[in-house]
Parts: structure tokens; C-alpha cells; sequence
């Protein structure tokens, strides 16, 4: 009877584990799918390529007359022209996270699924929950080329290299907010989303 009552259980406690292993994924709104074999775009196209670990790209949005940019930077001090949005992207309404910026890169840690293509929030999450300030938040962290992103308020500083996780944190802090992120290659596609 036990066998029995533990067969019907199985599938049950697999969905659990299933919904644990998405925890780790931020469910903040963020919402993007960019084509860069349309765009060509060098910056974001070093941050696809596996054998690049440690570069990753900040992705943000900005309008300019009434016209929708997307910039890229990488940590290594790349930096392309802003690319105007097609009209299918602005159709799209990306959404850049919490605070209008994603980071997106191969890490060199491979814990994650997917070769360890990873995407990170700009915006740092222990200010975020400090102030409570969900609606607009404003401390967004700077990347430097060894992987590591600080706050430019609390100086908290995150390995994006390894999950994204606080290195000099206190009881309570968190890592920065990680979104499902899955690429094709560098001058593929590359897709961020919550979870």
C-alpha cells in the first residue's frame, strides 16, 4: 500500500521540484526578444558567443523625438550606436526589466541550464527592497570587466559570473533578479523573459 500511495505522489512531488528550480527566476516584468541577425549588432553578438565567457551586455531603451532606441555596452568597454527599434520590436513593447536595463552574457560559472547564458536586472535588488520602491526604482548597477556589477548606491557588489550572487552582502540580501534567458548564437536570437 505504501508503494502504491508513493507511485501516486511521484508525479506531484516532481511538479514541486520543477517549481522550486524556476524560483530562481525573477517574475518582475521583463519582456525581450531581439533578432540580431537583422541588427548585426557587435556588442550584444560578443556577449552570445559561448567561448566568450565573462562578457556581458547591458541592454537598455531610450527614445530620442519620439523614436525608440535599444543601446548595448559590454563590460569590456564596447559600445555600438543606439539601434533604432523596427516597427515589429516597437510593436512588441519590450520590457527592460525593473528599471529599463537587462545584462545578458555567458558566465563562467556553468550552473546554469542552457551553457550558463544568463540575464541579469540592472537595477539592484537590495536597494529596490530596502526603499520599497517597486514603482521606480533608481540604483542601477555599472559592470566592470572582471564580471562584477556594484550598486552606485549601496556599493553592494554582484558576481555575474556566478548566478548573479552578493559578495559583500548582510543577512538578508539577495542576489541581482535573474530572468529565463536562452540565445542562438551570437548573431542569432536572444530571449529574456520572467519566469
Amino acid at each position: 500500500m505504501k508503494h502504491i500511495a508513493f507511485s501516486l505522489l511521484q508525479p506531484a512531488l516532481l511538479l514541486l521540484a520543477g517549481c522550486n528550480a524556476n524560483s530562481e527566476y525573477s517574475s518582475e516584468p521583463c519582456r525581450f526578444v531581439y533578432d540580431n541577425s537583422i541588427h548585426l549588432n557587435a556588442a550584444l553578438a560578443s556577449a552570445m558567443v559561448p567561448e566568450s565567457r565573462g562578457v556581458f551586455c547591458k541592454i537598455t531603451e531610450s527614445s530620442w523625438g519620439g523614436v525608440k532606441y535599444l543601446n548595448f555596452q559590454t563590460n569590456n568597454g564596447q559600445q555600438t550606436d543606439p539601434e533604432r527599434e523596427t516597427e515589429p520590436e516597437k510593436q512588441a513593447d519590450f520590457i527592460l526589466g525593473v528599471n529599463n536595463g537587462i545584462i545578458v552574457g555567458f558566465q563562467t560559472m556553468n550552473q546554469q541550464p542552457y551553457g550558463g547564458f544568463v540575464a541579469y536586472d540592472v537595477q539592484c535588488p537590495n536597494c529596490m527592497r530596502r526603499e520599497n520602491n517597486h514603482l521606480n526604482p533608481k540604483f542601477a548597477v555599472s559592470m566592470s570587466q572582471n564580471g562584477i556589477a556594484t550598486c552606485s548606491k549601496c556599493s553592494k557588489k554582484y558576481d555575474m559570473n556566478n548566478g548573479g550572487i552578493v559578495q559583500n552582502g548582510e543577512e538578508g540580501d539577495t542576489g541581482l533578479l535573474k530572468y529565463v534567458a536562452s540565445t542562438t548564437g551570437p548573431y542569432g536570437v536572444v530571449s529574456v523573459h520572467s519566469r
